[in-house]
């Protein structure tokens, strides 16, 4: 297994799908840096000689920002929009949906998992005794 900007990419694969193991490189980026580094995409990671993996690190280092960095700016970006009080702001310190999808159903992943709320139950059209 080869280690790129701090991750270990999987070895069986071919290296423009390993790369996308690295936080903030997609299909398109990895295509990218494979072009740029002469590299066919279709070779697996652990049939690449050192020189071409020292020329994969270069060329990540020096014109991406991933992992760490990309993480850190990211949260950054989200603590401004909260402290300054905009409406995406408020959706992210309320774990909401800060696109414009719909909350009445289908914000799972967002909300997560249903919490039971008192008088909401299968008995609801029947009178109390």
């Amino acid at each position: 297994m080869a280690r790129v900007a701090g991750v270990e990419i999987p070895g069986k694969k071919h290296i423009g799908v390993a790369l996308r193991y690295i936080y903030g490189i997609g299909p398109s980026v990895s295509q990218k840096v494979l072009d740029q580094a002469g590299i066919d995409a279709t070779v697996e990671a652990d049939n690449l000689n050192e020189d071409e993996l020292n020329r994969i690190r270069e060329i990540i280092d020096h014109g991406y920002q991933v992992e760490g960095e990309l993480r850190k700016e990211t949260n950054l970006d989200i603590r401004r929009l909260i402290e300054i009080g905009s409406y995406r702001g408020m959706r992210h310190r309320h774990n909401l949906p800060a696109r414009g999808q719909r909350t009445r159903t289908n914000a799972r992943t967002r909300r997560g998992s249903r919490q039971t709320v008192a008088g909401r139950g299968k008995r609801r059209g029947v009178a109390k005794k």
